[in-house]
């Protein structure tokens, strides 16, 4: 099947893959640009997969202020070389992750680091308001897990929904660099300050 160039640079553009892999795609789809995306960010992400195991010991140190810099945020993010971490590319990215936590004020990276007594916590607390509410017995385990879930997605940046594009999540951004870049990248790090909250 004959795929027409503006096809592959429509999809190019949306995914940010290459050439030959969107003409590739869009083959494998006969040409449906939607199953083509698709069928990218599967092999995208067993690609990015791939890398997460690689050392990313290199990297940049991004600062965001706001406000009059009543709100200032501090992240770090890493690769594995030198030369990637000083592209633009790398350092937009950075600056986007700043910006996430800026915006969104998360507490933890990923769900892994959330103590288990804030999560025991949480579900308590969400299974005391579903009992509150009369909801059935059978049910509320389904409410519980729904909360925490919509907790975690609050509160770990990789989990937040991405500022600039709410469909797509802090995780996928990072996935999508790693793909950028061929190299592992990881968020190690963030510290967000605001003028007057409360300390601890």
């Amino acid at each position: 099947m004959s795929i027409p160039a503006e096809l592959v640079m429509q999809l190019r553009q949306r995914t940010g893959a290459g050439v030959l892999d969107c003409r590739k795609a869009l083959e494998e789809a006969q040409g449906e640009l939607e199953r083509a995306e698709i069928i990218l960010r599967e092999r995208g992400l067993a690609k990015a997969a791939s890398r997460a195991g690689r050392l990313a010991q290199d990297g940049i140190v991004d600062q965001y202020s706001h406000a009059d810099g009543r709100l200032g945020v501090m992240v770090e993010v890493n690769c594995e070389t030198d030369f990637v971490a000083r592209t633009p590319e790398f350092r937009h990215f950075a600056h986007e992750i700043a910006l996430q936590v800026a915006a969104n004020a998360p507490r933890w990276l990923s769900s892994a680091e959330v103590p288990a007594q804030v999560l025991e916590r949480e579900r308590e607390l969400a299974r005391q308001q579903a009992i509150g509410a009369g909801k059935p017995e059978n049910v509320v385990e389904q409410i519980v897990a729904g909360r925490l879930e919509k907790f975690l997605d609050d509160h770990c940046l990789l989990r937040q929904a991405y500022v600039r594009d709410e469909e797509k999540r802090v995780s996928e951004i990072v996935q999508q660099m790693i793909l950028t870049t061929g190299e592992n990248v990881t968020i190690r790090r963030f510290q967000r300050w605001e003028v007057g909250e409360a300390l601890g």
